[in-house]
């Protein structure tokens, strides 16, 4: 068995930083990343720099990427603006936000979910002329800050207006980390009945302690991508309380043990986490990067690299 792993810390998990990381520091840790075997990873956002600094480089950053399309390089865009720069940036692969919950939307993108939808399908048409490969992330796909719980059905009815701009894959993101689960498995369930053939990728945070348990149950419900940040680095910083992603490490080791293979080397991850600790200067929330591997050295042995 086999999950395609997206790696979200250059963008997700220093977005929420409290210092942002200069250019060069963010592409040493973009190569330690691809370095490990990661040949699909969030880069960067294209956004308004006042309310995302750690971001503001987004332009300069794509541009000092090496050529080339082993690697997809994200970039994440809320609005056609953002678009306009990913594209002149150069940027081959863009991601978009719909928030299944308006209030939320609104918080984080300006404008309530059905414009952004709206934004989402003209986007996704302009990709398509360009040769950009297009991805969209359902956040708050389990509850909302502000609203509280989220009707799956509301999940999918975005996920199928969504799906007629062809995204390479539909994300469901557990944006505040309050979801289970047993949620997990309706909603990709509720998908696969509703979408099928349509690739699914799931996002989660690990706000309750919960997110690995989760990613668990997305794989046991077939979802073809995972994403996780370095470290568990991250959080939305639009929402309260929302502390970081899973950790890379810790998915990619309960991925090996279950004998699902990745393609990233954990140990690899594992120093890359240990070397951005040092330049973050403060000890990073995963777990497996200070207990390290069982048995030593087991997972490059059984062939995840």
């Amino acid at each position: 068995m086999k999950i395609k792993f997206v790696e979200v810390g250059p963008r997700d998990g220093l977005q929420s930083q409290p210092v942002a990381l200069d250019t060069t520091t963010k592409l040493a840790l973009i190569g330690r990343l691809v370095a490990a075997g990661v040949r699909r990873l969030e880069v960067a956002s294209f956004v308004n720099p006042l309310k995302v600094p750690q971001m503001a480089d987004a332009d300069a950053l794509f541009a000092a990427l090496p050529a080339g399309r082993e690697v997809s390089y994200i970039g994440l865009v809320l609005n056609r603006r953002g678009f306009e720069r990913a594209r002149a940036a150069g940027c081959r692969e863009i991601g978009m936000v719909v928030v299944a919950s308006d209030t939320f939307n609104r918080r984080n993108q300006g404008v309530g979910t059905e414009e952004s939808i709206a934004a989402w399908l003209e986007i996704a048409a302009a990709a398509r002329q360009e040769d950009i490969t297009a991805n969209l992330t359902i956040s708050a796909a389990f509850g909302c800050p502000f609203e509280g719980e989220v009707d799956p059905a509301r999940v999918v009815e975005i996920a199928q207006r969504c799906a007629r701009g062809d995204p390479v894959d539909i994300a469901i993101a557990d944006t505040v980390g309050v979801g289970v689960p047993s949620q997990v498995t309706d909603l990709v369930g509720r998908l696969h009945e509703a979408l099928p053939g349509q690739p699914l990728r799931a996002h989660f945070h690990n706000t309750r302690n919960i997110g690995i348990a989760n990613a668990y149950a997305a794989v046991q419900a077939g979802v073809q991508s995972l994403d996780a940040s370095i470290g568990g680095m991250g959080g939305c910083p639009f929402a309260p309380a929302a502390t970081g992603n899973i950790a890379s490490e810790d998915l990619l080791y309960m991925l090996q043990r279950m004998d699902v293979e990745s393609g990233v080397s954990i140990a690899g991850m594992i120093d890359t986490g240990q070397w951005l600790e040092t330049v973050m200067g403060r000890t990073m929330p995963g777990m497996v990067m200070k207990a390290g591997l069982f048995p030593s050295g087991e997972a490059e042995m059984r062939g995840v690299k």
